[in-house]
């Protein structure tokens, strides 16, 4: 129980850090930080593999960088649909 609450929690701060890099605002607020955290994580593990420093069984730098690539596809889905309407 308890690690699942750090690995949201470790979910929420990636998905804030990415948006603080990329200057933009993640949909959702809160929960959208940590929908980009976790599964920007899944996304840089799958591309980059683990590597570097690892907490709650996230490796830190492999999620950023997933997590960065995530908010700008959704950024870029968002902004693309809002042209549209």
């Amino acid at each position: 129980m308890l690690s699942t609450i750090w690995y949201l929690i470790v979910g929420g701060l990636i998905g804030w850090i990415a948006g603080l890099i990329l200057g933009r605002d993640i949909p959702g607020g809160v929960i959208g930080n940590i929908v980009a955290g976790l599964i920007g994580s899944s996304v840089g593990g799958y591309l980059f593999k683990d590597f570097g420093p690892q907490l709650a069984g996230i490796a830190i730098i492999p999620a950023i960088l997933g997590a960065i690539i995530l908010v700008l596809i959704v950024s870029w889905i968002f902004k693309s649909s809002n042209r549209r309407a």
